[in-house]
C-alpha cells in the first residue's frame, strides 16, 4: 500500500523517480527492468527472485545494475543485431539521475 502512495505522490509533485533493477543477459541477449521498488534495499532482496527465473529460462552471463530513475520506456529489450546502433536500440531511459 505505501508503493502506492508513494507512486501517487511523486506523481502529484513532480519526482516520478523510483528504483529499478536492470539486469542483463547475454543468451539470450536481453536487458530486462524489473520495478518500481520504494528503496534500494527492497529492489536488492527481491534481486535473486528474478534472477533465480532467468536462470531456471536457461539465461545465462546474468549481470545486474540498480537504477533510481524515472520508469524505463521499455521494460525488455532484445538485442536487434541488424539494427543501425548495433545492437540494443531502444533508449530505456527517459531520465535518471
Amino acid at each position: 500500500m505505501s508503493n502506492f502512495f508513494n507512486r501517487l505522490f511523486d506523481s502529484l509533485f513532480g519526482s516520478n523517480k523510483a528504483w529499478w533493477l536492470e539486469i542483463k543477459t547475454n543468451h539470450p541477449s536481453c536487458i530486462y527492468y524489473f520495478g518500481p521498488f520504494d528503496s534500494k534495499a527492497e529492489a536488492e532482496s527481491l534481486r535473486g527472485g528474478y534472477i533465480d527465473d532467468l536462470e531456471k529460462e536457461g539465461a545465462q552471463d546474468i549481470r545486474f545494475t540498480l537504477h533510481h530513475c524515472r520508469r524505463p520506456e521499455t521494460l525488455t529489450i532484445v538485442d536487434e543485431p541488424d539494427s543501425p546502433l548495433g545492437g540494443f536500440s531502444t533508449p530505456a531511459f527517459s531520465g535518471q539521475s
